[in-house]
């Protein structure tokens, strides 16, 4: 089943296209192509070595891939015309009165933070730990603030513009402490917090930043059952109450099922599934991935989940 089928009613806000990512002979990601929709909570899932993390590092700049196009809508430009637009010149992007389109393989990495607006966080925590909660989420809004500050001549003079930009700052961190749970420990330093607060605190600066699309690489790992039901709540609101798309890695399937609309499988870098949590639930190459049987086996699994 192609892609178009599998999509939900929204309209598209990444697009994926053709990715491919090769490191010498070894072809990590295959002509990957999938859509994640406006709106949605979209799942990226696979064995491990499936080529996830190889692909969030694709569509956020670590890496440029070997071929293929990413494409990333702002407000309701026409996506399909737009980028074909954009591929057709020689430029990263595009600006219509609707709104934007990125080619996201084009733009280095601090533009497509910056410019694209896509914020991320890592499988391993990289909080500044010596720093406190609320400057870990100051550093986040960095950007900003240089330009209110006319790149530090303004802060040193204290400007007007500046202190309206760092008041605005300051009241987006404190929102964001609270909305995670931690704005009690606004200035205990950020690596004295357990692992689950550590978790949550990296999603909010990942917040701060004002993302259209929040990319999270398994948010979940190392997280308790209750921490895992918190983390459920924040994705939920993060999508409804803000409307911010996002993105996530997921080994924990117990997350993947409850709060994703959409999930894209891997295996060995070349998408197997595309649909639903439901359809995914039942689907006999997933389940066979998963269980790691051959080829040969496969017509007993599906035989087995078709009983």
């Amino acid at each position: 089943m192609s892609t178009a089928d599998m999509m939900t009613s929204n309209a598209p806000l990444l697009q994926v296209e053709n990715l491919t990512m090769r490191f010498g002979g070894l072809v990590a990601v295959n002509s990957l192509s999938f859509q994640a929709a406006k709106g949605d909570i979209t799942a990226l899932i696979g064995p491990n070595g499936a080529g996830k993390t190889t692909v969030f590092n694709c569509i956020t700049g670590f890496y440029k891939p070997t071929e293929g196009r990413i494409g990333l809508r702002h407000g309701e430009a026409d996506f399909e015309t737009g980028l074909n637009a954009v591929t057709a010149s020689d430029k990263a992007s595009i600006s219509t009165e609707k709104g934007s389109i990125y080619l996201l393989e084009r733009l280095p990495d601090f533009r497509i933070s910056k410019d694209a607006r896509v914020a991320r966080t890592f499988q391993n925590i990289r909080l500044f730990s010596g720093m406190t909660l609320v400057e870990n989420l100051m550093v986040a809004q960095h950007n900003p603030l240089m330009v209110a500050s006319n790149f530090t001549f303004g802060g040193l003079l204290g400007f007007s513009r500046y202190r309206e930009a760092e008041k605005a700052a300051k009241e987006k961190a404190s929102f964001w402490l609270n909305k995670v749970g931690l704005y009690d420990r606004a200035d205990n330093p950020a690596g004295d917090l357990p692992y689950g607060d550590q978790r949550r605190l990296e999603i909010a600066r990942a917040m701060c930043t004002d993302p259209v699309l929040l990319c999270l690489d398994e948010p979940a790992a190392g997280l308790n059952p209750r921490e895992s039901l918190l983390l459920n709540g924040l994705l939920r609101s993060i999508r409804d109450d803000h409307g911010t798309s996002l993105l996530l890695i997921e080994h924990d399937m117990s997350v993947v099922m409850e709060v994703s609309d959409h999930i894209v499988v891997l295996d060995y870098g070349t998408k197997i599934a595309d649909g639903t949590p439901k359809q995914i639930q039942t689907d006999p190459k997933v389940i066979a991935a998963y269980l790691g049987v051959d080829d040969e086996e496969l017509e007993k699994v599906e035989a087995e989940v078709s009983a």
